[in-house]
């Protein structure tokens, strides 16, 4: 079964005035479904075809660059459409605020390290939000469509929040203010959805 494009489950204009309808519909439907039509010829024919793209990533020959940028631009963009959301659903409590409390002493301390994960990635990347299976937490980030669950990426648990920094993510609405669109992330965050990745990966 071939890769396909996750449906949103929101209009491209509902993120405004945060994210703004031309950069979704854009980044969802040019660049999201070039790397889904790019990985789909790359595991053609290959023993990952009719993998899931977890096992996919887990199995990764770290040299096939074309099934490494493809399968993490996939699995990376999933999981950022799932974690944002028009009406900033929920908030953060429960298990995973205490683990970042734990972790990094406040909200705010978490948001403002989070904040200059996103800001320090030089050129593209994303930055991440990962959690172990002991339920401690941890604050990554990866060049280009890396991600933790990739052999050798490093031991920063599983990813249950990323914001994509990559120039295409922002570059219509904010220009070269990679800081403003960081900002604008906490508003269209579902916490929501955070907290359930958080569940299952600590599950």
């Amino acid at each position: 079964m071939s890769f396909e494009l996750p449906a949103l489950g929101y209009a491209y204009n509902a993120l405004e005035p945060h994210f703004d309808a031309r950069t979704m519909e854009i980044h969802h439907t040019k660049h999201h479904q070039a790397y889904i039509n790019n990985l789909n010829n790359a595991i053609k024919g290959t023993d990952l075809e009719g993998k899931s793209i977890e096992e996919v990533l887990k199995n990764l020959d770290m040299n096939n660059m074309a099934v490494r940028n493809n399968a993490g631009g996939h699995w990376n963009h999933s999981l950022f459409w799932e974690v944002i959301s028009p009406d900033n659903k929920g908030r953060l409590s429960g298990a995973l605020l205490d683990a970042i409390i734990a972790a990094f002493g406040s909200k705010e301390e978490f948001m403002e390290k989070f904040a200059a994960a996103a800001m320090s990635r030089f050129g593209s990347g994303w930055a991440w939000l990962s959690a172990h299976k002991d339920g401690k937490v941890e604050i990554c980030s990866t060049p280009n469509q890396d991600n933790p669950l990739m052999p050798g990426v490093g031991n920063c648990g599983i990813p249950i929040m990323g914001l994509d920094v990559w120039e295409h993510a922002y570059y219509l609405h904010f220009q070269n203010r990679r800081a403003d669109y960081v900002a604008a992330f906490w508003d269209v965050l579902n916490w929501n959805a955070v907290e359930a990745k958080y569940e299952a990966a600590t599950r």
